[in-house]
This record gives structure tokens, sequence and C-alpha cells, in this order.
């Protein structure tokens, strides 16, 4: 499956951003029908990601795909990482949503291609940073074709991170790991607060 099979295509995105306050009176009798794809996004909205609660799996970039099969709605995930021991709260809650609004759902994960804090969206990047975590510097581009497998990473120097709370970048990483293994916990050198960054992958 290509990467254009699992990013919402121009016409989902349309009905998506059009469809607030659409939320209210699903149900599944219209099928696979635009309104009512333009409504699950809406639904899914309200879907916050376990560990992060400000910000909505939408904004995070796990949900990659919904799609009608027949008699059923499948909502397509993909994990932050393959470790991540919050993808079952999230299917969960996704199942729990639509269900309350009697729309028969699967949620099915995707490994490939891999999630990429590329995928946060502008509003969720801008969500992170008043709940005081740092948001994700842009993944360096990656040259085409193949890939050199290295298994002792090479050291590259820190990024400049700035400080959720006061905007300064005198700031020094304290742990490479967070309150969970995907942010690093660093520490603001003007107004000595801690927080966390949401690391780049």
């Amino acid at each position: 499956m290509s990467i254009a099979d699992i990013r919402m295509s121009p016409a989902e995105a349309a009905l998506h951003s059009s469809a607030a306050g659409a939320s209210e009176g699903v149900s599944a009798g219209a099928g696979g029908s635009d309104e009512m794809r333009a409504r699950i996004w809406t639904l899914l909205e309200q879907v916050s990601d376990p560990e992060i609660p400000v910000i909505s799996l939408l904004d995070l970039g796990v949900v990659r795909e919904l799609r009608w099969s027949g008699a059923i709605w499948q909502v397509v995930i993909t994990p932050t990482y393959s470790g991540c021991p919050a993808m079952t709260q999230m299917a969960d809650d996704i199942v729990a949503v639509l269900a309350g609004a009697h729309l028969p759902v699967e949620v099915l994960t995707q490994l490939a291609p891999a999630w990429s804090t590329d995928w946060i969206s502008p509003q969720g990047r801008q969500k992170l940073h008043a709940y005081g975590i740092a948001p994700p510097a842009a993944v360096p581009a990656q040259p085409a074709g193949a890939r050199v497998l290295r298994f002792m990473p090479r050291q590259e120097a820190a990024p400049a991170v700035a400080c959720p709370r006061c905007g300064s970048q005198e700031t020094v990483e304290t742990s490479h790991f967070g309150s969970t293994a995907c942010k690093a916990l660093y520490r603001c050198l003007s107004c000595r607060e801690p927080f966390d960054y949401f690391k780049p992958y």
C-alpha cells in the first residue's frame, strides 16, 4: 500500500474541516456516504491521545485513513513507535466514540510507512506548546535510495529547543527520556523550569 493510499485525500480533508458541529445524530443508515464520512471525522476529533490529553489523535497524525468496507467503518491508525503502550487504549477510545454514535467500526493498525513527528498538525504543535511540551523540530530530509544501517548511531549535537514557558533557547537536556519514551526532559537555564521535549523522529 502506498503513502497515497494512507493519507487523507484532498476531498476527505475538505470534508473533515467542514464538518464542525455535525457530530450529533449520527446513524449507520447512511452507509459510506460523504456526509457520514465528514461526521465521523468530526467524531474522531474528540479522541485524545491517552498520554497527552490536550492533543487529538487526528492532530497527532496517528489516524491515517477512514474507509467504508461494505458493512463497517474501518479506522486505520499508525503507532508513534512499534512498542507504544497506548495503542490498545487509542483503539478502544476510537471504538467507544463511534459505537456511542451507533456506528459499526473496527480499528486496524498499520506499521508502514512508519509514523513521523512531521505528521503532527500545526494545531497539534500549538497545543503541545500551550501545554508546556516543546514541539518536535522537523525531521532532517533523507536522501533517496538505500539507507545505511548503523548499529551505533553517529553522535550529533542536540537541537536548540526553546523553552515553552519563557521562550528562551538557553536550555539543556537533562535526560533523553522524559515522562514517556517519546519525550526527552529538558531544563531552561533562564526560568529554571523543567519541561518535556517531544523528540523528532
